[in-house]
């Protein structure tokens, strides 16, 4: 169940729905696909739930609720994805396993959500770290990232962002950079603009895919009329990859924010899969990842002349461009391949819900 994410997200459907259907189980996937647009795949039976959007999360979590009711002996085992749906789950008697996969550093993300007055967000932090730690007490965790298990007293099995590395990629080309992810101010989105608008003469483009925020909504539809760059909006993520392909480089432009500095931003990880090189801010862990494998460039924050600089740079050294590309893919196909974690998810959630096999 989740409400809050897209029902394409790429986590929970591409990778662990699609796990769990590929190892024989049925998969009942309640999501908000009327509010998105989206259309449940065939490989699942989908239920539509609410969309819960800044303040507007009640009705969602109220008919999610009703669903888990409804369903609690129909099902093995419930997987949850957002933190809203705790208490659509709290005092259900002969519940069946629950499982909530912690996508984020909750408290963290309060700082990133406009909606939220800053003198609510002490309140709602504290509540946060209290509902944490209710949750381990009572119900099954997954964790995102390593980082996360600091928050928590007991150990709790890592499922990484990790992504599907293809048999074989193209290699980078020198005419277009990409962005693949959700866009808004913390994620860099007026940098992105100000690149686009750099290599305007330079004849390379900048392609952002992903849903934005409505607060970068008016800047970006303004730079798409002005020719700047291109915005995709939302791809469903299979379809979404493939725009990677041949790309000069990707770019990730998050700003130093609390959330973000213990996280892998798993663009940088689809981007190595798909040999293209990375362009990115100095997170702790972005950096830590590029480095190692010597497959991108890391600049300032937010100073989209360097970002520019970048670009041009690779788009001029070819041999150096297919070296890092192909540095990234070898990297992403041993280390980061999305089958390799999959076997211990799907082997966790059949131990907890009982699956003899």
């Amino acid at each position: 169940m989740t409400v809050v994410h897209n029902p394409e997200d790429a986590r929970i459907l591409h990778r662990q729905i699609r796990a769990l259907v590929d190892a024989g189980h049925e998969v009942t996937y309640a999501a908000s696909f009327s509010a998105h647009g989206v259309v449940a795949r065939p490989w699942v039976n989908g239920v539509d739930l609410p969309r819960a959007a800044q303040r507007k999360r009640m009705r969602a979590v109220w008919a999610a609720r009703k669903l888990f009711r409804r369903m609690r002996d129909k099902v093995d085992l419930v997987l949850i994805h957002d933190p809203e749906l705790l208490f659509a789950i709290w005092g259900v008697r002969r519940r069946p396993p629950v499982v909530w996969d912690v996508h984020e550093d909750t408290p963290a993300t309060l700082s990133l959500k406009p909606w939220l007055p800053s003198l609510l967000r002490p309140p709602v932090r504290f509540l946060a770290r209290l509902l944490e730690g209710t949750a381990e007490r009572h119900l099954h965790l997954l964790l995102a990232e390593t980082a996360y298990a600091g928050r928590f007293k007991h150990a709790h099995l890592i499922v990484p962002n990790e992504t599907w590395v293809p048999d074989t990629v193209t290699p980078p080309g020198d005419d277009r950079v990409v962005y693949l992810g959700w866009l808004s101010r913390a994620r860099g989105v007026q940098e992105a603009i100000e690149v686009g608008r750099l290599l305007q003469p330079y004849r390379v483009a900048v392609e952002l895919i992903g849903y934005a925020d409505p607060q970068s909504r008016p800047a970006l539809n303004q730079a798409v009329a002005e020719g700047v760059l291109e915005w995709r909006d939302f791809m469903p993520n299979d379809e979404a990859l493939k725009r990677l392909d041949g790309a000069l480089a990707g770019l990730s432009l998050l700003h130093d924010e609390p959330n973000y500095r213990h996280s892998m931003p798993t663009k940088i990880v689809e981007y190595m899969a798909h040999g293209i090189p990375v362009i990115t801010t100095p997170s702790p862990r972005a950096v830590e990842l590029v480095e190692r494998y010597e497959s991108g460039i890391v600049v300032a924050w937010e100073d989209p002349k360097a970002v520019a600089q970048a670009v041009l740079s690779l788009r001029d050294e070819q041999r150096e461009r297919h070296a890092m590309g192909a540095r990234g893919y070898a990297a992403a196909r041993a280390n980061h391949h999305w089958p390799n974690s999959a076997r211990r998810f799907v082997s966790q959630l059949e131990s907890w819900a009982g699956v003899k096999k």
